[in-house]
């Protein structure tokens, strides 16, 4: 199974990252790709450099970001794992890096299970 994981901030010191912080994902990262589970992460711009695209009675429309509604996301990661209790598992080990390597920064990661050709109807 594949899930997606989506990294959002809700508060952002203003410091940047430890680098002690980035060294731990790093690690982390090295050790999901071993384990065969990570298949792709990268970071997101701010939403500031998106846009919102949405169908809405019938009529189609374009929103230029930033989004005051949403949470700043940060990144994702794609994972492939037995079961969504592992995506879960890789999740919280990432926001424990957070919590206790960056003071003050508090997020949260959405779990999402990717769907892929074989979970459709034939």
């Amino acid at each position: 199974m594949r899930y997606m994981l989506i990294l959002k901030a809700t508060d952002v010191p203003a410091t940047p990252p430890p680098a002690e912080l980035m060294e731990a994902i790093a690690k982390l990262g090295e050790e999901a790709g071993r384990a065969g589970a990570l298949l792709d992460t990268a970071g997101l711009a701010p939403s500031a450099q998106g846009a919102r695209v949405e169908v809405s009675g019938g009529k189609l429309s374009v929103t230029d970001g930033p989004f005051a509604e949403a949470k700043e996301l940060v990144s994702y990661a794609l994972f492939q794992v037995r079961s969504k209790e592992e995506a879960v598992e890789w999740a919280s080990r990432f926001l424990r890096l957070h919590r206790d390597l960056w003071e003050g920064w508090e997020g949260e990661a959405d779990v999402l299970r990717v769907f892929g050709p074989q979970d459709l109807p034939a």
